[in-house]
């Protein structure tokens, strides 16, 4: 019986690490899902952006081989003040999170090499977070999480559950700008199969939910990127006492 892979989580800390989460980035973003940027770099198999030398890159990699198997992009308010706006501004109006008085800390760019998924190296990518909450004393998670694909009609359901059941509160409620705005209350609450919806919405997207999450009002439909995203917002002093261990990767 082979052995459990070990994993170690750290910040990216050289061009070379930037260079192994662009290049697994690359590969679940462009080759697997099929988006595209001005910024990507196809002869190198690198998935950049502007916003990159701005943010935080949280690496998962396998100790066997070194790999970079997981990564994490996270973007704290001082550090969005450098780049002049938090990577979300350009889908979302974020006046209702900025004014709060919290502190902020923007997530995007998750992802997890193809044969690690199911597995412990998403465990480790979450408690790498944690732990990096709790040093920056973070109380209002955020970030854009996609739905692959940009029918409209073909997530209707699962989308219409989000913003019935999980929608934010008004003060704490970014809202997708108006020349982007695409509403997500496309079914009315009696004619959603709750069960058939949940199935549809994405595992990252479950998991913030679980963990006590909830989305902004209008879902933003990239075709750049080939997704439909949507706003999720964690309070972290909103975790019930549960969802905290679990999120510190306790039982």
């Amino acid at each position: 019986m082979s052995a459990q892979p070990s994993f170690s989580v750290r910040l990216a800390d050289t061009p070379d690490d930037l260079r192994a989460a662009q290049a697994l980035r690359y590969d679940v973003f462009v080759q697997e899902l099929g988006s595209d940027g001005p910024m990507v770099d196809h002869d190198a198999g690198l998935e950049i952006d502007r916003f990159d030398p701005f943010f935080d890159h949280m690496l998962v990699c396998d100790d066997a081989t070194g790999q970079v198997v997981g990564v994490y992009r996270l973007l704290r308010q001082e550090q969005a003040d450098k780049v002049g706006q938090f990577y979300g501004e350009d889908e979302y109006d974020l006046g209702p999170l900025k004014s709060s008085g919290r502190r902020l800390l923007e997530l995007g760019r998750s992802c997890l090499h193809r044969d690690y998924r199911g597995g412990p190296a998403m465990f480790h990518l979450w408690t790498g977070l944690a732990a990096y909450v709790a040093e920056h004393e973070i109380d209002l998670l955020f970030g854009v999480a996609s739905f692959h694909g940009t029918d409209i009609d073909a997530i209707a359901e699962p989308l219409s559950m989000l913003h019935h059941t999980h929608l934010a509160p008004a003060d704490l409620r970014p809202r997708a700008l108006d020349a982007v705005y695409q509403r997500m209350d496309l079914m009315p609450p009696d004619q959603i199969d709750r069960r058939r919806a949940t199935l549809a919405v994405p595992a990252l997207i479950k998991a913030y939910l679980r963990l006590g999450g909830c989305v902004g009002d209008g879902a933003f439909v990239d075709h750049r990127f080939n997704t439909t995203d949507v706003c999720l917002v964690l309070d972290t002093a909103q975790m019930n006492a549960r969802q905290k261990r679990l999120y510190a990767g306790g039982r």
